[in-house]
């Protein structure tokens, strides 16, 4: 199939307002997957083409992050490996079982991501005590995180922001960033899968990026700049749109 001019541009567009929102709290999927589906890419290939522009847009909000010195890849080699191999492993059960129940499962999840940032995160900008020690972390949390991006995917960015504050203790700004090396890890490691035994609509895909890449460093300098007083009603936002959206195209496909 063939796009014309003038989508292409619009998808360009709805690139960059997906990659600001992503780089801030997450959720630019939810913008991206239903503007690709309404240009008319099949939905299988809808997905495929969005983890090749959103790879490249955490991509460039965690390399924006790690030059502003607010993220370490030394520190973060290990999770960057288990995540990855969680998303491996999650593309591959993937072809193996349904995903029906996680249709139940993720809106409450979100909803109740969406409440904890609302109701009970305060003080986002400082640090607490740890819950759960980096390497426990990274042994267990980031591929389980992995595993649900290969698997399911939506909302990844928010769960893995929720993570590191609640359980790893970092600040809203660093747990930002954090999370957008997962996220950047595991779109990597899905968009591999995708190239060798996925359907990807690469024009569409590379117009994207460029959309992505400006919206990504926007987001990440916002989000950097702006602390915990945006990143919090953003996530909050995302969260609850995310829900409302899994629900609603729950009840669309059950009637």
């Amino acid at each position: 199939m063939q796009l014309t001019a003038d989508i292409l541009l619009l998808l360009f567009f709805v690139a960059i307002i997906a990659g600001w929102v992503d780089a801030v709290a997450g959720g630019g999927g939810l913008i991206t997957v239903p503007a690709l589906l309404l240009a008319g890419l099949p939905p299988a290939a809808a997905i495929a083409t969005n983890k090749v522009q959103g790879t490249f847009g955490t991509f460039t909000a965690a390399l924006y992050f790690f030059r502003r010195g607010v993220l370490s890849i030394k520190e973060n080699r290990l999770p960057i490996c288990t995540v990855s191999c969680g998303a491996v492993l999650g593309g591959l059960v993937l072809t193996q079982v349904s995903t029906k129940y996680l249709n139940f499962i993720v809106p409450v999840l979100l909803l109740l991501t969406g409440l904890y940032f609302w109701l009970f995160a305060k003080n986002l900008d400082e640090s607490r005590e740890p819950r759960i020690s980096r390497f426990g972390f990274n042994a267990s949390v980031a591929p389980a995180l992995g595993f649900y991006d290969g698997f399911f995917g939506p909302g990844m960015g928010s769960f893995a922001s929720v993570a590191f504050v609640t359980l790893r203790g970092l600040p809203i700004r660093i747990a930002t960033a954090n999370a957008k090396l997962l996220n950047f890890s595991s779109n990597f490691a899905a968009l591999v899968y995708f190239i060798l035994f996925g359907q990807i609509f690469w024009v569409a895909g590379v117009v994207m990026i460029g959309g992505q890449t400006i919206g990504a460093y926007l987001g990440a300098r916002t989000a950097l700049n702006a602390g915990a007083k945006l990143i919090r009603p953003i996530t909050v936002i995302m969260c609850f749109a995310m829900s409302i959206s899994s629900l609603w195209r729950l009840l669309f496909s059950v009637n």
